[in-house]
């Protein structure tokens, strides 16, 4: 199916795709802004922001869409991260207008009331108190940390707990203001219309929206760590987990699908769209050499497309009668070992296999096609999904073996324990 990819006299990129399976389209509105974008001070300024955007403008008040699109049967949601925030709505075709309307008009006329940005900030503080009851949220948060010394990657997206306290609703309209313009964002649509008359429409709603300045961006070159660096994460809980976070490289990278393989091989496949579920990794290198061996309860591997390098990481749960030393020199050890020999034709013929039908489970419906129009735009272009199966199967033994020893070296990672209060603390 071809996609009909244009951009507006005021900068804003479309992309539309026609899917006449079923009447219903799938409409996302993407701003190029996420924690990439916030220095310090304002960590947690565009989910912030995100929340913000349902509180309404003059011409939708709050609280009145959730009923509008529910009772056209429709759903919407939004969702920030470190390179981008996305809004969206999947309605049947002849109501998705609603939508449009909705996204072009909080755009630019969002109301950010002080009594409601007072109210979010309890929220958004709430909703980070939870975080910090899940021991793997606090290890990441501190693994994340020391993996960078300036780049704003090393901050979650959620922020820091006291700029949640401290930010005030001028920086939140401020960070509003800077970065949502028609230049700096995307709007991808799928499902079933018409592109040049959808294509007509978007311009009535959009084509008057002025174009804003350049956005100034944060986020500079990091270099690669000269060693490893180790941190202990201690809390509430009984679980010893482990998460080793090497540096890892951005999607444009030929090497990204050399090492999403290696990654598919050594953990299973990660899951580049983070809107779609997961398969199982019992086929894997960790999983047979951890868990089978009872030195763990449970392994997984994250590598994520990104504008800049960013972390592939592995988390491990520990068995309860294990220490970590020897998980660790486990862990090593498969790497060690896929460093040293390539993988054999048919362990990286399923390695593949497994990547390439997590791909394809994450693409099926019309609001992943939707999803993945502007997702794709973000860090490179529509064509990186497009060739994306074929990249992975063009992907051979030594590539993986060659990015397993650039990517996955000791140097370049952090290790992070966490260690339960009240057990001994980790090596």
């Amino acid at each position: 199916m071809d996609v009909l990819k244009t951009t507006l006299s005021n900068g804003l990129s479309i992309l539309l795709k026609e899917i006449h399976t079923t009447p219903i389209i799938s409409h996302w509105l993407w701003v190029r802004v996420g924690s990439r974008d916030e220095p310090d001070g304002l960590t947690g300024a565009s989910h912030w922001v995100e929340h913000m955007q349902f509180k309404g403008t003059e011409q939708f008040p709050a609280g009145q869409l959730d009923k509008d699109i529910s009772r056209d049967g429709g759903f919407w949601n939004a969702m920030t991260y470190i390179d981008w925030t996305a809004y969206f709505e999947t309605m049947p075709a002849e109501k998705i207008d609603l939508g449009l309307r909705l996204e072009a008009d909080r755009l630019v006329n969002s109301n950010f009331e002080s009594d409601e940005v007072a109210s979010e900030r309890t929220v958004i503080i709430s909703e980070r108190q939870g975080h910090e009851n899940n021991p793997v949220f606090r290890l990441d948060e501190d693994v994340q940390e020391a993996a960078f010394d300036q780049h704003p990657y090393k901050h979650e997206v959620i922020g820091r707990m006291r700029d949640l306290e401290s930010m005030s609703r001028d920086d939140l309209f401020n960070h509003y203001k800077h970065f949502y313009a028609p230049n700096n964002a995307i709007l991808a649509m799928a499902g079933d219309f018409d592109s040049e008359k959808m294509l007509e429409r978007i311009r009535e709603l959009y084509g008057d929206i002025p174009a804003g300045p350049a956005p100034q961006r944060v986020a500079q070159p990091e270099p690669l760590p000269e060693s490893e660096r180790r941190v202990v994460t201690q809390g509430p809980g009984e679980t010893v987990f482990i998460k080793a976070a090497y540096r890892a490289l951005d999607a444009r990278d030929a090497d990204f699908f050399a090492l999403s393989v290696a990654d598919s091989l050594l953990a299973g496949p990660s899951n580049l769209n983070i809107f779609s579920g997961g398969l199982s990794n019992k086929t894997s290198r960790l999983y047979q050499s951890l868990v089978e061996k009872e030195l763990a309860v449970g392994v997984s591997g994250g590598l994520q497309a990104t504008i800049d390098p960013f972390l592939y990481d592995i988390t491990i749960v520990m068995h309860p009668e294990r220490k970590a030393e020897e998980v660790i020199a486990a862990l090593d050890g498969e790497i060690a070992r896929l460093q040293d020999s390539p993988p054999k034709p048919e362990e990286l013929a399923r390695a593949v296999k497994q990547s390439q039908a997590l791909f394809a489970y994450g693409s099926e419906s019309i609001t992943n096609q939707a999803f993945w129009l502007g997702f794709a735009e973000i860090f490179d272009e529509y064509a990186w999904f497009e060739n994306y199966l074929q990249r992975l199967a063009e992907v051979t033994p030594d590539d993986v073996q060659r990015a397993a020893q650039r990517y996955l070296s000791p140097q370049t990672r952090v290790l992070g324990v966490y260690q339960p209060n009240g057990k001994a603390e980790a090596a």
